[in-house]
């Protein structure tokens, strides 16, 4: 454990972003699996729900900067992709 005030803090602050990034990263991939699922189940309209819901969270996620902006860009441009090839 540190003994430096400084160093005590930082310590708290960064358990507080970890926790901070692992929620909204999880709730990126919850997304993502929303969209795989529907695009699994072949229902094009439920998919388009919930690619916009995707890209919302993850837009919000690149903001936020828990993901690079073009990590973000590849996830949806992905999603995307596999929701356009459904008939």
């Amino acid at each position: 454990m540190a003994n430096i005030k400084s160093a005590k803090k930082r310590i708290l602050v960064s358990q507080k972003k970890t926790e901070r990034n692992k929620a909204i990263r999880s709730k990126v991939k919850t997304s993502i699996k929303k969209v795989e699922a529907a695009i699994a189940a072949n229902d094009k309209a439920a998919a388009q729900d919930a690619l916009a819901n995707a890209v919302s969270t993850i837009d919000k996620a690149a903001q936020k900067g828990v993901y690079h902006r073009n990590t973000a860009a590849r996830k949806v441009s992905h999603l995307t992709v596999a929701v356009n090839k459904l008939a």
